[in-house]
């Protein structure tokens, strides 16, 4: 499949791009080929199955109502964070729900939402099965969807062919040897390839706007969470901490005394600052998961902040040659093994998100590898 940068990178919420994001995006996309098919407005009534890790640990992270969420219609980019408590509350307490805001049925997650633990569809550790009914109880229509993590979601058919590459872009690549190659062959930056391949579906300002509006939401996630206080949501009573050592922080760098690993200290604060906001189900960048999500934003949030100068270029250049530099990374990650942490843990998610950031801060320290 061919993949975009904006694919990879994508506004959601918390706390899982695979147990919340994917989860609402199948959701509404199969009520959408319901109402393709023209059958909406006869659906009487849903079930929902879960199977594998999103029936173990689903409801910690939110699977349930963010399927709510999504058979209502809400996507993760644009969905009202303030709002959702009180939209699920409301489904919860009438019984009632309207489908993509539409037709209203009955429905009530703890009864329509099944959770079949050590059960495992075959295709991937996180699958879902929708099923609608008429109101005389026969199947209207069924399709299982599988969430394969960093908020991507593929449909049976999907999965089983998703091997097959689109040939549209100018520069497939399947291999950082590949990718090294073309570089060389055509004399481009690997933002610029990047940027040639973007530009096969959009115009270039839509593509650097793009970017740009993505770092304003992982800027903003830091500035929140830098700010916030309190206990994390989760009846475990996790503190923040990211407030505290914020203001420690800032003491330090305001008392004049050099810190040799400041440099550290402030990157950690900010991927710790996004990863809170991810826990509280705020609105995150997925990049490319959410359980990795504070890596990408802190590094660059720190060459933004104490590094980028007026004599380095424009700052809206240096975010989208980061994020394009460290987006065709982590492509090549994502077409030659999973980020999901069902199947390789969250140290792998993060490890990928590592290796990302560091292409992208070569890029703009002006070292990117030919």
């Amino acid at each position: 499949m061919s993949l975009s940068v904006f694919d990879l990178l994508k506004v959601g919420i918390g706390p899982s791009s695979s147990h919340t994001v994917g989860p609402m995006i199948a959701a509404r996309r199969f009520l959408l080929a319901v109402e393709g098919d023209k059958l909406l407005n006869r659906v009487a009534g849903l079930r929902v199955d879960l199977f594998g890790s999103l029936a173990m640990t689903g409801h910690g992270h939110g699977t349930d109502q963010a399927i709510v969420l999504g058979l209502l219609g809400e996507t993760p980019a644009d969905l009202n964070i303030e709002a959702i408590a009180e939209s699920v509350a409301s489904v919860a307490d009438t019984g009632e729900l309207s489908l993509l805001g539409k037709h209203s049925v009955r429905f009530d997650p703890d009864e329509h939402i099944h959770a079949n633990e050590g059960v495992v569809l075959s295709s991937h550790p996180n699958g879902m099965t929708f099923s609608a009914f008429d109101d005389e109880g026969r199947k209207l229509a069924e399709e299982s969807f599988f969430s394969i993590g960093g908020g991507f979601v593929l449909s049976s058919e999907e999965i089983a062919g998703s091997g097959v590459e689109d040939s549209t872009q100018p520069f497939p690549m399947d291999s950082m040897a590949e990718l090294l190659y073309l570089c060389d062959k055509h004399d481009l930056a690997i933002a610029d390839l990047a940027l040639t391949n973007e530009l096969q579906h959009r115009d270039r300002e839509e593509v650097f706007d793009g970017l740009y509006r993505i770092w304003h939401v992982m800027d903003a996630c830091i500035e929140k969470g830098c700010a916030a206080e309190g206990v994390l949501p989760g009846g475990l009573e996790v503190k923040r901490r990211a407030c505290d050592l914020h203001r420690d922080l800032k003491a330090r760098m305001e008392s004049g005394n050099p810190d040799p690993l400041a440099v550290m200290d402030w990157v950690s604060l900010f991927a710790l600052a996004v990863n809170e906001q991810n826990a509280a189900g705020a609105r995150v960048v997925t990049a490319p998961t959410n359980g990795a999500a504070g890596v990408i934003p802190a590094v660059l949030a720190y060459y933004i902040r104490f590094v980028h100068t007026p004599d380095k270029g424009g700052t809206k250049q240096a975010v989208v040659t980061f994020l394009l530099t460290a987006a065709a990374i982590g492509i090549l990650f994502k077409k030659n093994a999973s980020i999901s942490a069902a199947e390789v843990g969250c140290q792998g998610e993060i490890g990928v998100a590592c290796s990302m950031a560091a292409a992208g801060l070569t890029a703009i320290m002006g070292g990117t590898p030919r």
